[in-house]
């Protein structure tokens, strides 16, 4: 069998491409059976840190939403507060406004009614852990 053979048959049972092939077959000395190995071994070390990363990041996030929900936005009046919800929601609800004109243009009308009727926002933060 010659090489190029031999990398299409790498290419087939892994989905691997010509560079990767290649590589695996030199380093092998040209043994398919070991070249095959050698790429799947890659491909679960590349499987595993995916894996890890993706745990961190969803760590990470869990983080930043229970923050956010501790974070509260208050709609003052004078000392009156009148209405308060967690940062989180007040997040999603400008999501919303970007990605609906409807949603975009009633929340600009509420802000102006908001400042022309003298409310205020405040945003309440838990305090820092160390």
């Amino acid at each position: 069998m010659e090489e190029l053979e031999k990398i299409e048959v790498l290419r087939e049972r892994l989905g691997a491409s010509y560079r990767e092939a290649k590589e695996a077959l030199e380093a092998s000395n040209g043994d398919v059976v070991a070249a095959l190995v050698a790429l799947e071994e890659k491909k679960a070390r590349l499987s595993c840190r995916l894996e890890e990363r993706g745990r961190e990041v969803l760590e990470r996030a869990r983080g930043w939403l229970a923050r956010g929900n501790l974070t509260r936005v208050k709609l003052k009046k004078g000392d009156e507060t009148v209405l308060e919800f967690p940062a989180t929601v007040g997040v999603a609800g400008v999501a919303a406004m970007l990605l609906s004109a409807p949603l975009a243009v009633a929340g600009a009308l509420g802000a102006v009614a908001a400042l022309a009727n003298n409310y205020r926002l405040e945003v309440e933060r838990p305090p820092k852990e160390d």
